[in-house]
């Protein structure tokens, strides 16, 4: 079990509340604060951060020398097997013993610093620490000398993590390390290392979050060679074409990935030489080493600009035996600099990624900007990981409903009226393992399959954990009869209380966690029961319920004793058919909740009634013209053929098709790069032509009042149901794919297809972690002339929420309810890959084919894709793009439904003496206003977080900044402070200075050249054959086995002066123009703006705002 457990001895399910209570009671969270008045005084008198930093040498190359261990919070084994060092035959690695040993190696000598990055594993050993060791780690924290970067549960991340999940897990492991140490323990470094690929969002996050800069391994091999030999290798990200300033952030790509020097790593892990440096010794390698290390550093200062570089001392796991490491460390550092009175220029010293920032900002030089991001990333001209955006398509949705269920259980647990002993413990236990769920080899599908299983385990652990907190507040909540005063939301709703004496009566609550296959126990199998939809979002929404249900009657009734138009519809028949489903639901009941209060719940009583309703009949076959389904606000056009074909919307008709197609997966051996074969990191199609999944599919069409439907089967592993509401502006397609296929030999790719008239021009914009979109343009990248061999693989980007294309007229939008990998390959088409079957491994590491298998087969997926169309001109909100932002938010944050057995209480005496609708918002915020958080911080404190949802150019109204009183909307609250904090909650807004470096003037801009020491012959790539033994230097000159004439003008790819044409700057483009809008404020009504000024708050397009409330003492 991952960290929140550590020392329990837990591993099954059974006998679960007991065992967790006594193991989440084990570990003392403590009190916690951006600053504590404790941790004040402590730092007054202590030297730690910049201040600790060793003095540098003038005119001396300075090398600052990092040790570190990059250890990853699963991968090839499970969180635990990593912590304790079990399962050694699958890896060597235990990292209890890495932090025993460091912290051992610190104490003896003052000299050596050490930085540490992941808090998940952090704080699964320090709870194991006697007091006394405790207090010398606070010592050399304190002392700058063992340092955080980083800080978050896990190392993130950056393509198919969304930002509110990001956010999450940084604020919590942020948070304690803050609890624990104070300011010293504050990171002010990003350290993503390992991360396949870098998104913008997440730059700026960092940079909100208060961090001074960003270092990274990845980036792909042409850019990486274009940036050392321009020396534009460290730069200022301007990460928001939004937020302006605010979100620069200064971004280095670390020379070597994070591996140490080839022929440097001394962990005992590596069979690289140590320094001998006993004087009579026939093995006295000193003069050797030394040389060829000085002449490794000046070789890497070529592509940097100051004379400081930054070396990466560590690997994966290293430190087991620190001593190992430092001892020839010291020797390194005492002989090269010994070398200083022979007139040698380089300095060596042991350092930290703050303190080499430091050296940069001193140097008080300026430097170049970038604007987009560092997606795709290939390590090589055949390796394009981008297979990684879909891989592992279940545990991806998995992971995006464990942040669902999150949001919902941190609002119920401060909402409560009475707080209990277990809501702490219960609610940090899931925080934490969504924060493991974020890891850069967790949520990305890039593990072994039995950790992706400990992963999914975990996670279920911790939602079965956090449904104590809903059941007991909710109950809470329901049983409620102090607020009988009548209160009025958004000027018309009541709340309703209840009016009858207090029932002592405990409703279930229940969670349906296979809903995705509808199936439910409590509506399959009670005569009664009560529906409790819950809102977490902050506006009044109207969510269509679907049921699953054995037969068809049934009523379903509110609080004010209506009766709701229903709908009934059959589950599809491969849902029925698939033989691990233990269901008895035949049909889905469908109904609209309307008017779900912001941040409330309202409840529906159910019954099966004796009335003989019509079971549904799907429309007459229809062979002779089109079939048609929709609504008043979008309308879609089926061939006889079975096949989407028009789509009418904003009174247009557009030609719109969807179809299924796959990429065969290429195979090879991984000797070379050419034989790369496509696995759970890499996407390489064996060729670039798609093959067709059906010809004619099968349709059958379902007709209501409330919902139309057709539901297409492609063939016995692939179908779909694209179903249109009733008043929504989008069409729903809900695909179902799998088992896959693989009797040929031949792994699959599987797509899913819209192809358009749009004249998109090779253009399309794709989200950035569910944030600002990016724009995209088919085999192009933004800084450098990319030249594709993978021209398929070279174009996929990471789809956490949308992708978008446009012309002058028209738009097409899908949105996601997962992480996904898509492009448009052709003029006005989109496609979204939904699911991999890989019986290959592409040698990143895993030596695991990506091969998912479920119940004795391939594994079965089911999402759904939301399709958006409109006019791309549309000057009235909201625009087009504006409802795609509500319809996003909408669709990641539903109502959450709790279903409850009613089979002793009868309707009358639900409605009387139970409170059947609640809020605890007083007025709800406008529709491009998210409150993002909603969390028990420390002690009478709430931890707030509110974001602007649209981007400056979207919409005329809705992208004006809002004005609104906090103690106005949150009045259930009573609060007595506010004060802002950094994004992710550990420091004051108003204490938090960041560094600020000077951008190129427009003289530099990007035609700067180097001279580079290696001929262009050589490229610094990964291995083909072992790619995690480090990089090295590919030359093509003295390979026997010379790729073709094509890989090897791929490989050529940077000149010793680059070309006069210069690339297209789409994005710099993109945010110079939006730049230069200036943002209207959006008038609300009055009462958004009563009571005490101190609490008010503007947010404008795209701002994330955090804040801490203090709230009125009890008497």
């Amino acid at each position: 079990m991952h960290s929140t457990a550590s020392s329990c001895p837990f591993r099954g399910t059974q006998k679960f509340f007991i065992i967790f209570v006594l193991c989440v009671l084990h570990y003392n969270l403590g009190e916690a604060r951006p600053q504590s008045a404790e941790h004040e005084n402590v730092a007054a008198g202590k030297k730690c951060g910049y201040e600790s930093c060793p003095k540098t040498q003038p005119n001396m190359l300075n090398v600052h020398l990092v040790a570190h261990t990059h250890d990853d919070v699963g991968w090839l084994k499970t969180v635990d097997q990593y912590y304790y060092g079990s399962k050694t035959l699958i890896q060597k690695a235990g990292v209890q013993y890495i932090l025993d040993s460091v912290v051992h190696e610190l104490l003896r000598d003052p000299e050596k610093r050490f930085i540490y990055v992941e808090s998940a594993f952090f704080f699964k050993w320090w709870r194991e620490q006697e007091p006394e060791l405790q207090e010398q780690v606070k010592m050399l924290v304190n002392e700058g000398r063992l340092e955080f970067i980083g800080g978050a549960w896990s190392m993130n991340d950056e393509a198919t993590a969304h930002y509110q999940s990001i956010v999450d897990q940084f604020t919590w492991g942020l948070r304690r390390l803050n609890d624990t140490f104070g300011e010293c323990a504050r990171p002010r470094i990003g350290w993503q290392i390992d991360p396949f690929g870098h998104s913008r969002e997440m730059a700026s996050m960092f940079a909100q979050m208060g961090f001074d800069g960003l270092f990274f391994g990845r980036l792909d091999y042409q850019d990486k060679m274009e940036r050392l030999t321009t020396k534009t290798a460290e730069m200022i990200w301007r990460a928001s074409a939004n937020l302006e300033d605010t979100s620069n952030l200064f971004t280095g790509a670390l020379y070597n990935q994070y591996q140490p020097p080839p022929g440097f790593c001394f962990d005992i892990l590596c069979a690289d030489e140590p320094i001998i440096d006993a004087k009579h010794s026939p093995d006295n390698n000193v003069k050797q080493r030394i040389d060829e290390f000085i002449a490794i550093s000046r070789n890497m200062s070529k592509g940097y600009r100051t004379d400081n570089i930054l070396v990466t001392m560590g690997e994966d796991f290293h430190y087991q035996d620190a001593n190992s490491w430092f001892k020839n460390l010291d020797k390194l550092i005492k002989y090269t600099n010994d070398r200083q009175v022979n007139g040698s220029n380089v300095n060596l010293l042991y350092s930290t990624p703050s303190c080499y920032l430091k050296s940069l900002h001193d140097a008080g030089i300026s430097w170049p900007t970038k604007d987009d991001d560092f997606f795709p990333y290939a390590s090589d001209p055949h390796a394009y990981w981008t297979g990684y955006f879909t891989s592992r398509p279940t545990l991806k949705r998995y992971e995006r409903v464990g942040n669902h269920f999150l949001q919902v259980c941190k609002q119920l647990t401060a909402m409560a009226p009475n707080t209990a002993g277990q809501f702490d413990p219960h609610l940090s236990f899931m925080r934490e393992a969504m924060g493991v769920m974020q890891h850069h080899d967790a949520v990305t599908g890039t593990e072994k399959q039995a950790v992706a299983d400990d992963y999914a385990r975990h996670l279920e652990v911790a939602i079965r954990a956090c449904a104590t907190n809903t059941k007991e507040v909710l109950n809470q909540l329901t049983v409620d009869t102090t607020g009988s005063e009548s209160a009025t939301e958004s000027g018309t709703r009541e709340r309703r209380w209840a009016t009858g004496p207090k029932r002592e009566y405990t409703f279930k609550f229940e969670t349906c966690t296979l809903l995705n296959i509808s199936s439910c126990a409590v509506p399959e199998q009670a005569e009664k029961f009560v529906l409790t939809l819950y809102n977490p979002l902050a506006q009044t929404v109207s969510d269509f319920v679907r049921i699953p249900v054995p037969d068809v009657n049934y009523e379903v009734k509110d609080f004010d004793d209506v009766t709701m138009e229903t709908q009934l519809l059959p589950i599809p028949v491969p849902i029925q058919d698939l033989n691990f489903r233990k269901s008895s639901a035949l049909y889905e009941l469908v109904f609209l909740a309307s008017s779900l209060p912001p941040l409330g719940y309202k409840s529906y009583y159910i019954t099966k009634t004796n009335d003989n309703h019509m079971k549904p009949v799907p429309d007459p076959a229809n062979k002779s013209s089109f079939t048609s389904i929709g609504n008043e606000y979008i309308r879609l056009n089926f061939d006889t053929n079975g096949f989407l074909v028009t789509v009418t919307a904003d009174g247009m008709t557009r030609i719109v098709n969807q179809e299924f197609v796959y990429y065969e997966a290429a195979i090879g051996n991984n000797r070379e790069f050419r034989n790369r074969s496509s696995g759970a990191y890499i996407f390489r199609p064996a060729h670039d032509q798609v093959r067709s999944i059906s010809l004619q599919p099968k349709l059958k069409i379902y007709r209501g009042n409330l919902v139309e439907e057709v539901h297409q089967s492609f063939n016995e592993w692939v179908s779909q149901v694209v179903r249109v509401y009733r008043q929504q502006h989008h069409a729903e397609f809900e695909w179902l794919v799998g088992p896959i296929p693989v009797d040929d030999g031949r792994g699959k790719e599987i797509v899913s297809r819209f192809n358009s008239d749009i004249d998109s021009n090779g253009v399309f914009y794709t989200d950035s972690n569910g944030r600002e979109m990016l724009k995209r343009k088919r085999d192009h990248r933004d800084t450098w002339k990319v030249k594709l061999l993978e021209h398929t693989a070279g174009n996929y980007y990471p789809i956490t929420t949308k992708i978008a294309l446009e012309d002058e007229n028209a738009r097409m939008a899908i949105l996601t309810d997962r992480a996904q990998g898509g492009s448009s390959m052709g003029a006005g088409s989109l496609e979204l890959m939904v699911h991999r079957r890989l019986l290959h491994d592409d040698a990143f590491g895993v030596n695991e084919a990506l091969n998912e298998t479920a119940y004795g087969e391939g594994l079965i997926a089911r999402g759904i894709h939301y399709l958006i169309v409109g006019s791309s001109k549309k000057q009235q909100s909201p625009t087009t793009q504006a409802i795609e932002r509500f319809t996003q938010l909408r669709k990641l944050l539903p109502a959450w439904s709790f279903f409850s057995d009613a089979e002793n209480i009868n309707y009358a005496d639900w409605r009387e003496n139970f409170t059947n609708i609640f809020t605890f918002i007083e007025f709800e915020l406008p529709k491009n206003i998210h409150l993002m958080s909603f969390e028990p911080w420390h002690e009478n404190e709430v931890l707030v977080r509110f974001e602007h949802i649209l981007e400056k150019d979207e919409d005329p109204e809705y992208s004006k900044a809002v004005q609104f009183n906090v103690q106005t909307v949150l009045s259930s609250l009573k609060i007595a402070d506010m004060r802002e904090t950094t994004l992710a909650a550990n420091a004051w807004l108003g204490d938090n200075q960041r560094m600020e470096f000077v951008p190129d003037g427009p003289e530099v801009g990007y035609n700067s050249y180097g001279v580079y020491q290696r001929s262009v012959q050589h490229q610094l790539l990964l291995r083909a054959d072992r790619p995690l033994l480090g990089a090295k230097y590919y030359d093509q000159a003295k390979n026997p086995k010379r790729e073709e004439n094509e890989d090897e003008e791929q490989m050529q790819t940077n000149r010793i002066k680059r070309d006069t044409e210069e690339s297209q700057e789409l994005n710099r483009e993109r945010a110079e123009k939006l730049r230069k809008l200036k943002v209207r404020k959006q008038t609300l009504a009055e009462k958004y703006m009563n009571g005490d000024d101190r609490f008010v708050v503007e947010l404008s397009p795209m701002q994330m705002r955090t804040y801490i409330l203090t709230l009125q003492k009890d008497n």
